[in-house]
């Protein structure tokens, strides 16, 4: 198969003499790692570790196979699953953003078993590797599909969109190869705001999140939300104004959070996130709060990220 499939293994073959990876193999086969010697938390934690490596080394395809892991807990953070709920990431490659969620609630006491995760990913390596991820992490319930998230859905019921109560995605940014002509009659009717152009389908991916949210009023009766991870150019480019202005009189947005730069793997790009809710409270209808977080953000060496007490002065804004 083509190398990218085979990504990150490759990678790590290639970079290793064969005397090396001999005393590796050795080492490992010393110990048993196994659930019930290795805690399930700690195991997963060293998986997520080799996920970072892989991404630190891989250059500028780091970004689409992992996201800046302080950028999604703050996004967890301001939507603040819940037991019981379902969670889902279209575009979830190695799956951190569902285990950010789950840890989100084991953080708070919750009981984070009865969370429902579902994930879709393009790419068949990569999507492997989540379902390797969540269950390394202890979960049990849980759901990776494989393909391509605009041109075939996988979760749906009743011939519609299944939905969720929490979405949280980093979809890919701009990408020009997607069927804009079927997006035009799509059939799960996720161009209720339109259809965005050839070379910049971030408003087909945003209608897609906005599609798979449960309704108002939900189940739990915190309604459907959502945090996107978007590149800056969807808040102001003109051929999307029209988009953005149906999106705006359907007072779907409740936050736009200005992030800094040097968050992204060898990208000094700024970005945004963007927070849906399908029941917004009344407070807040009608409104869209701004957020200015340019300057919350620590950088060493290469690397930015943000501390913890950046994501609590962001979350509680």
């Amino acid at each position: 198969p083509p190398r990218s499939t085979l990504f990150p293994y490759t990678t790590l073959f290639r970079s290793l003499p064969d005397h090396t990876l001999k005393n590796l193999l050795e080492h490992f086969s010393k110990h048993t790692l196994s659930l019930a010697n290795v805690p399930e938390d700690e195991l997963g934690n060293g998986y997520e570790f080799l996920i970072k490596k892989f991404a630190d080394d891989s250059g500028h395809t780091a970004q689409e196979f992992y996201t800046n892991r302080t950028v999604v807990h703050l996004m967890v953070q301001m939507l603040e699953p819940q037991p019981g709920e379902k969670i889902y990431d279209p575009t979830c490659g190695t799956g951190g953003m569902l285990i950010s969620a789950l840890d989100e609630v084991r953080r708070k006491g919750g009981e984070y078993r009865t969370l429902k995760l579902y994930g879709q990913e393009r790419n068949h390596m990569t999507a492997s590797i989540a379902r390797m991820n969540l269950a390394l992490h202890g979960v049990d319930d849980f759901a990776i599909a494989r393909g391509d998230t605009l041109e075939n859905p996988v979760f749906t019921e009743h011939d519609r969109l299944a939905t969720f109560d929490v979405v949280l995605a980093n979809p890919p940014y701009s990408i020009k190869q997607w069927n804009r002509e079927a997006w035009t009659s799509d059939r799960w009717g996720r161009n209720f705001l339109g259809t965005p152009p050839q070379g910049r389908a971030d408003y087909a991916f945003f209608q897609h999140i906005l599609k798979s949210l449960t309704p108002s009023p939900s189940p739990t009766g915190r309604g459907g939300r959502c945090a996107i991870l978007f590149p800056h150019g969807v808040l102001f480019r003109k051929e999307e104004a029209d988009m953005r202005q149906k999106l705006v009189d359907a007072d779907l947005v409740d936050c736009v959070l200005g992030l800094g730069p040097n968050l992204f793997y060898n990208s000094p790009m700024e970005a945004c996130i963007v927070i849906c809710r399908m029941d917004k409270p009344a407070a807040r209808r009608g409104k869209v709060l701004f957020i200015n977080a340019v300057d919350e953000v620590t950088r060493e060496r290469s690397m930015s990220y943000l501390k913890p007490e950046h994501q609590q002065r962001i979350a509680d804004t």
